[in-house]
């Protein structure tokens, strides 16, 4: 199995543009989230769990009270890739769920 493309600094603007509070820090994709509470933070991330696992690509993620901070990379490629931002879109739609 081939690995996942590198995206272009080109491709990797044109998906910025559509995901709000995401940006690359340390070649990462990354985010922070902020939820009502605990129960909401860890909500979201059992929620995120079950879909991440089917993907079998896994975020670098901490969880502090009501903060999940979250950062992308494919590792077998050695940056960001189509994979990172297909599970940026699917936190995403959780979280927006979850609000």
């Amino acid at each position: 199995m081939s690995k996942p493309a590198i995206l272009t600094e080109a491709e990797l603007a044109s998906a910025l543009s559509q995901l709000s509070g995401w940006s690359v820090v340390n070649g990462k994709l990354h985010r922070d989230y902020r939820f009502a509470d605990f129960i909401h933070a860890f909500g979201f991330m059992a929620t995120a769990a079950i879909a991440i696992e089917k993907m079998n690509h896994h975020p670098e993620w901490s969880n502090v009270w009501n903060r999940v901070s979250i950062d992308l990379t494919t590792h077998d490629s050695g940056g960001i890739t189509s994979k990172d931002l297909d599970l940026a879109f699917l936190l995403e739609g959780i979280a927006k769920r979850l609000g």
